[in-house]
C-alpha cells in the first residue's frame, strides 16, 4: 500500500513544479514542514497525550527526521546530477543495507527467499527505471558520492523509524520525524528560491501531495511495526513497478517489454516475501 501510494508523488510533483518556479530543496522542506503541522494538529485534536513521548526516545526520533531529510536532499541531488533513471537504480540497493544492518542489529534471518527478492526487485527496478533506453548523465565524482549517500539515507531512516515504532502510534512517530526532517532541510532553504509568489493552484497541488505522503509513510511506519524491517523496505521497492504502470494507464506512456518484463521481476521478489505455511506449532505460520 505505501508502495502504491509512493509512485504517485511524481504526478503531484509534476503538477506542482508547473505551477510556480521553486527549487527541488524547498519543495522537500515544504513537503515535510506542512507534513508535520498537518500531523501534528490533526494528533493534537484527537490524541493530544499521543504526543508525549519517553526522553529516551527522543535521540532516535531526532535522527530519524534527521535522516528523512537528508534523503529527501540526497534523492533532489541525485536526480539532477545523476538522472532520475540513475537515481533510482542507486536508490534501490537500500533494502540490502536495510537487511544487513537489520541482521546485525535485530538478528533478522537472512533466508535464501528474501536474498533472492533483493535480487529480482533490484533487477526489475534497473528494467522499469529505462535506464537503458536514455542517454546516461555525465559521470562525476560528485555524483558518484551523492548516489552512494542516497540508499545509505534511506535505509538510515528506515532503521531509525523501526527501532522507535514500538511504542507508538504511526501517526506519532510521522510526526516527529517530519518535524526534525524539516529542521533538517531548514537552513539550506537561505540559499534556494521560495514559492512565496506561487497561485493558490500551487498550495492546492500540496494540499493533495500532504495527504498522499501522510498515507504512504504512515503505511510503511504501520508495516515497521508488523514486519521485519528488510522485508518492509524490499515490499517498498515495488513503487517502481506501480510507477510504471500509472505512466502507462494515467499518462497514456508506452512500456518496452524491458519494463514490463521489469514489472515482473518486481513482483516475483514481492511475492517472495509473502508468509508461507511451515511445519511447526498447530496453527503457528513461520516465514523466513
Amino acid at each position: 500500500m505505501a508502495a502504491a501510494w509512493w509512485a504517485t508523488s511524481g504526478l503531484f510533483v509534476k503538477f506542482i513544479a508547473s505551477q510556480a518556479d521553486v527549487s527541488s530543496i524547498a519543495l522537500a522542506f515544504w513537503r515535510d514542514l506542512l507534513t508535520f503541522l498537518t500531523l501534528l494538529v490533526g494528533v493534537a485534536l484527537l490524541r493530544p497525550a499521543a504526543l508525549r513521548i519517553r526522553r529516551d526516545d527522543l535521540p532516535r526520533l531526532a535522527a530519524m527526521g534527521a535522516m528523512l531529510g537528508a534523503f529527501h536532499v540526497f534523492w533532489n541531488l541525485a536526480v539532477l546530477l545523476n538522472g532520475a533513471a540513475v537515481a533510482t537504480i542507486q536508490q534501490a540497493a537500500a533494502p540490502a543495507i536495510v537487511v544487513v544492518i537489520a541482521r546485525l542489529v535485530w538478528r533478522e534471518s537472512l533466508a535464501w527467499r528474501k536474498l533472492l527478492a533483493i535480487v529480482l526487485a533490484f533487477a526489475g527496478t534497473v528494467l522499469v527505471s529505462g535506464i537503458g533506453e536514455q542517454d546516461a548523465a555525465p559521470f562525476t565524482m560528485v555524483g558518484l558520492a551523492v548516489g552512494f549517500c542516497l540508499p545509505l539515507g534511506y535505509a538510515g531512516w528506515t532503521v531509525f523509524g523501526k527501532s522507535v515504532r514500538g511504542p507508538y502510534s504511526p501517526l506519532v512517530t510521522l510526526t516527529y520525524g517530519f518535524g526534525f526532517g524539516a529542521l533538517t532541510l531548514l537552513p539550506l532553504q537561505l540559499f534556494v528560491v521560495q514559492p512565496w509568489s506561487a497561485p493558490v493552484s500551487f498550495w492546492l497541488g500540496f494540499a493533495g501531495w500532504i495527504a498522499q505522503t501522510i498515507i504512504a509513510f504512515g503505511a510503511y511506519i504501520y508495516g515497521l511495526g508488523k514486519l521485519p524491517a528488510g522485508v518492509a523496505s524490499i515490499l517498498a521497492m515495488s513503487e517502481i513497478a506501480f510507477v510504471g504502470l500509472y505512466a502507462y494507464f494515467l499518462l497514456g506512456e508506452r512500456l518496452a517489454w524491458t519494463q514490463i518484463f521489469g514489472v515482473a521481476l518486481v513482483g516475483a521478489g514481492v511475492l517472495l516475501l509473502t508468509p508461507r505455511p511451515e511445519r511447526g506449532q498447530k496453527g503457528e505460520v513461520i516465514s523466513g
